[in-house]
């Protein structure tokens, strides 16, 4: 180790545990002038006073700064960087580099200040009336997450003027991405409503939307015509496609309730049909 360093340095080094977490350094003033992450705080932290360690004109002149060494023990290494996002976030470390400006992790954001809000994945939070959710670890999961709200949830995704007198609606539309504002399908009170619902459900609060749902589709249960079939198949295999797709992953109780219950209504609802059509 760096023999500069004071011997309560020094008790604090041997005393770090060899779990993942973050650690916050603290000069003189006890100003945190660093945020780090790692998988094993004792390898990490101490590398950083190795005699042999080779490190750039920054680092060498954070090192001669530090005089108190905080720790923060969590459970896994995703559960280390976002941890480590937020204490920089708040701390604003001199010796950080990254993550100062907010444009690493991407956040969902929903443009609620515009009259027909769209959906879109950004890196920098702006005080423009918009609801941001994140941060997220991955851009890619942020877009399979989407693709896969985008099927409850229609929203927008053209930039279009809506004013609801097209003639006629894009492909998501026939796709059933959408739900074609553009041409009078559903007014401006009903596209925020949904939006809402959509931000309810990002936000974990889903009872009232789960409960809003399965009002709408046993309606449609109900309704459910034979020219309507092929669309009810569509969305059950969907349902079904998905499910196949997140059984192994972490996914929360309410998720798995409620795509069960989409899947066997969606499925349901077609056998219906199918027998008062034969009858």
């Amino acid at each position: 180790m760096r023999r500069e360093i004071c011997d309560s340095l020094k008790g604090q080094l041997d005393t770090l545990p060899s779990k993942a977490g973050c650690y916050l350094y603290k000069d003189a003033e006890g100003k945190v002038i660093y945020v780090g992450k790692a998988i094993n705080l004792r390898n990490r932290v101490r590398s950083y006073f190795h005699d042999r360690a080779q490190h750039d004109r920054r680092i060498e002149k954070l090192v001669q700064n530090i005089c108190d060494i905080e720790w923060i023990v969590v459970g896994s290494e995703l559960e280390a960087l976002i941890l480590e996002m937020n204490l920089i976030k708040k701390h604003r470390p001199h010796y950080n580099v990254r993550l100062k400006d907010d444009k690493r992790y991407p956040y969902i954001k929903v443009h609620w200040a515009d009259p027909f809000p769209t959906v879109t994945v950004t890196r920098q939070l702006e005080q423009d009336g918009s609801r941001y959710y994140g941060p997220y670890t991955s851009v890619w999961a942020v877009h399979q997450t989407l693709d896969l709200v985008r099927h409850i949830f229609p929203y927008l995704t053209c930039d279009r003027v809506i004013s609801g007198k097209d003639e006629r609606a894009c492909l998501y539309y026939d796709i059933k991405l959408c739900s074609a504002p553009c041409i009078g399908k559903v007014d401006q009170t009903g596209y925020r409503q949904m939006i809402d619902d959509l931000c309810e459900f990002l936000d974990g609060r889903t009872e009232i939307v789960v409960t809003r749902l399965q009002n709408a589709m046993e309606k449609r249960r109900r309704n459910c015509n034979s020219s309507e079939l092929p669309r009810c198949a569509t969305r059950s295999g969907r349902s079904r496609q998905w499910w196949r797709s997140r059984r192994s992953s972490r996914a929360s109780t309410w998720t798995r309730t409620c795509w069960r219950w989409r899947a066997r209504t969606a499925t349901r609802a077609c056998r219906c049909s199918s027998s008062g059509e034969e009858s």
